[in-house]
């Protein structure tokens, strides 16, 4: 036994040091500490007033017990036993009115929040209509009055709300931006839940899938563009040009032959079954996970990133449903090559 409280003695404070470590990590971009958005900063405001409360109560509870380990101890040359002592009306009214007090100053804020959540602006003619689909391990955006299929990347204009109806092609996925909004889950059974959020400053906002999916719930990442209204209807014009195929007649016959019977480019009708590669050279990553960053900082060049993930599909998203294009599509290295740099290169105007 002795032995046992030793070694814990001596884990305690490493493993206090070690938590104290591991809470300094993690990236900005995924913390709901850092809200950019209304629905995030009613979240987190909700947040910092129950931990306030929490607090208060810590601190009230504390000093009493303090109060009265200082105050009644027994003294060096007390032997007699105290008078004892039971049942205090006030007091018991006092510690049941005030907890009573305590959850309606956290209900009614919370109560407001939640029916706030709930406001998909899907009836709003301003609102921007998003479809948003997941799959095995990737997300979709059908942006319903404009015409266009896109994948990973959700661009939206700044300031704009976006009325959200989710579902999902396989297994039950959950749609979170943490800056920008809570979770919403996409179901398995046909329910169709709507919700909405918007990013009032420009910039590009990370997103995860918060529901245990597969091997590969971890890398279903993607990413929200906000940006102004001009470039987003320039964004939305770009998208719906003519498709574009690689210059080479050999290298444009495979990827059609190989690539198109799944994915869509420009105006070609999108089968739905595989992300939409329009403009993909664009993107703010590959496959969702691998950052396309041309200094090295934070990822590599859309080209390095490309050629990584046509090489090693299942490496790089284990369990994912895109055939292996050299196992087995039957490519060979230069084909594979030549689609990545295709595709490094087709960019939006």
């Amino acid at each position: 036994m002795m032995k046992t409280w030793q070694a814990g003695k001596r884990l305690l404070p490493m493993t206090a040091a070690l938590g104290l470590i591991l809470a300094g990590c993690g990236r900005e971009d995924l913390s709901v500490l850092r809200p950019q958005g209304p629905a995030a900063e009613s979240s987190f405001d909700l947040m910092k007033l129950s931990i306030t409360i929490m607090i208060v109560v810590l601190l009230i509870v504390f000093s009493i017990a303090a109060y009265v380990l200082v105050r009644f101890r027994r003294k060096p040359d007390q032997r007699e036993i105290p008078e004892q002592v039971e049942g205090s009306f006030k007091l018991e009214v006092l510690w049941t009115v005030i907890p009573l007090i305590l959850v309606v100053v956290l209900a009614v804020p919370t109560v407001k929040a939640v029916f706030a959540a709930g406001n998909d602006h899907s009836n709003d003619k301003n609102a921007i209509k998003v479809k948003v689909t997941g799959h095995q391990y990737w997300w979709e955006f059908q942006y319903t009055d404009y015409g266009v299929t896109t994948a990973q990347d959700l661009v939206i204009p700044a300031g704009k709300d976006i009325a959200f109806e989710l579902s999902t092609k396989d297994v039950l996925h959950s749609f979170w931006v943490p800056s920008l909004s809570g979770k919403m889950d996409t179901n398995p059974d046909g329910t169709t839940n709507r919700f909405s959020f918007s990013a009032p400053n420009e910039g590009v906002y990370r997103g995860k899938c918060a529901e245990l999916c597969g091997p590969s719930h971890g890398f279903m990442e993607f990413k929200v563009k906000s940006v102004s209204e001009a470039e987003f209807e320039k964004w939305v014009k770009s998208m719906k040009s003519p498709a574009v195929l690689p210059e080479d007649p050999a290298l444009a016959e495979t990827f059609k032959s190989q690539c198109l019977t799944c994915h869509a480019v420009g105006d070609m009708p999108d089968l739905s079954s595989a992300p939409n590669l329009t403009g993909i050279g664009s993107r703010e990553s590959v496959a969702g996970i691998l950052l396309n960053d041309d200094t090295g900082v934070d990822g590599e060049p859309v080209l390095e990133n490309l050629k990584t993930w046509l090489h090693d599909t299942p490496g790089v998203k284990p369990g994912n449903k895109m055939p292996d294009p050299k196992k087995d599509m039957g490519l060979s290295d230069e084909e594979i090559d030549g689609i990545a740099e295709f595709l490094a290169g087709y960019t939006l105007d």
